[in-house]
């Protein structure tokens, strides 16, 4: 009896009040039901004072499926209050509500300082990066929109040419002009890839020759007999190899300049022929576009789908007109540029060629000093040991 008597005194003397008070467990168990507000340690207290507080919590029944009597200890049966009622009534009474959660009622403790939340500073930084992103893919998915629209209508305009169905914009002119473009750059290509052939196979003459002349060094210093003979027939293979490579020269300059012309300045004037092209077939589809709608009906969704196409095919039009301007100027500045280029060219090659096969060396290099052409110098063409690596 001593034992039970101590251990109910050590019970009572444990302070279960979250505020501090110093009320004991006994007390507490003595309390009606509308004091049921407290705390979980005040559930405890209307255990059995001769129960260990371990014990209870190891061995005693689940709190959610304890009912509370709201006499002492051993009292009637009234008043049993599930333990669910508890916590509402231990929210409300604090001025919490049911639905918040555990971390709302430890906030409303006394003495609890809330940490600093990051909800707010974290949101706005991911809600800019989704507003960009959406931004970029709503761009993305209008060029597209736009791109398929206008390949549609062009397509469809192309076929309805080919086909003799549909009207297409002509400037006879201009037209003339670029095929005669055309037609000069097939014939200006042909003549580079034969003067590329003739200056590899001269390039192979004049290599012959200077192992032919080295030979017949060799001869003559290893053949008294003969001696002279094969010495005139080195210095004459020395020299024809000296004209050659100044030849040589030349025609790497002629082959170098209709290049450019052919290569450079040709193939920027086709490329903006082909701009311009690619702008009448738009100008033509949005053209047909325009005359569609307008045949059609007039009403209030007709006449603004008019609208916006009369706005696209005034847009493609002034892009058309540009265009045309600008094949018109290129067109005429590569005649001009054409022709002094291949005035020169065709005079170096004449005189340089001439100069040669008549063996009249000095000819030929005035030929080349009077078009300001610069020989290499020996094994230039060959790559440094650094290149080869």
């Amino acid at each position: 009896m001593t034992d039970s008597i101590l251990s109910k005194a050590a019970t009572m003397e444990i302070p279960i009040n979250s505020n501090g008070d110093s009320r004991t467990a006994e007390d507490d168990s003595l309390e009606q039901g509308a004091q049921i507000g407290g705390s979980l340690d005040e559930i405890v207290g209307t255990l059995p004072v001769n129960m260990d507080l371990q014990q209870v919590m190891v061995s005693g029944p689940n709190l959610n499926e304890t009912s509370i009597v709201s006499g002492g200890y051993g009292g009637a049966a009234e008043g049993i209050i599930p333990t669910s009622s508890i916590k509402d009534i231990r929210f409300k009474s604090r001025g919490i509500t049911p639905s918040h959660s555990a971390t709302s009622w430890i906030a409303h403790q006394p003495g609890h300082y809330p940490a600093p939340s990051m909800h707010h500073s974290n949101s706005h930084p991911s809600m800019m990066s989704e507003e960009a992103a959406k931004g970029v893919a709503v761009e993305k998915f209008d060029s597209v929109k736009k791109w398929s629209i206008n390949t549609y209508k062009c397509t469809k305009q192309m076929f309805s040419e080919r086909f003799g169905r549909g009207t297409k914009t002509v400037d006879m002119e201009l037209e003339a002009q670029i095929d005669v473009l055309r037609e000069t750059k097939m014939k200006y290509e042909h003549i580079l890839r034969l003067a590329r052939e003739l200056t590899n196979h001269f390039y192979n003459m004049v290599q012959t020759q200077q192992a032919l002349g080295d030979t017949f060094a060799d001869l003559s210093q290893k053949s008294p007999e003969l001696q002279d003979e094969f010495g005139f027939n080195a210095e004459t293979q020395r020299l024809l190899c000296k004209n050659g490579e100044t030849l040589l020269g030349a025609i790497n300059f002629f082959v170098s300049s209709i290049n450019t012309l052919v290569n450079k300045t040709m193939e920027d004037t086709l490329m903006t022929i082909k701009m311009y092209e690619n702008a009448r077939l738009e100008f033509d589809a949005y053209r047909a576009d325009l005359e569609e709608l307008s045949v059609g009906p007039r009403d209030a969704a007709a006449m603004v789908r008019i609208e916006m196409a009369q706005q696209q095919y005034q847009i493609h039009k002034d892009k058309y007109e540009r265009l045309h301007s600008d094949v018109s100027i290129k067109l005429k500045f590569l005649e001009e540029n054409k022709v002094k280029v291949m005035h020169k060219q065709l005079l170096l090659f004449h005189n340089a060629v001439s100069a040669y096969f008549a063996g009249n060396q000095q000819q030929l290099e005035q030929t080349l000093r009077q078009f300001n052409v610069k020989l290499k110098p020996p094994g230039s063409d060959k790559p440094s040991w650094l290149e080869e690596q």
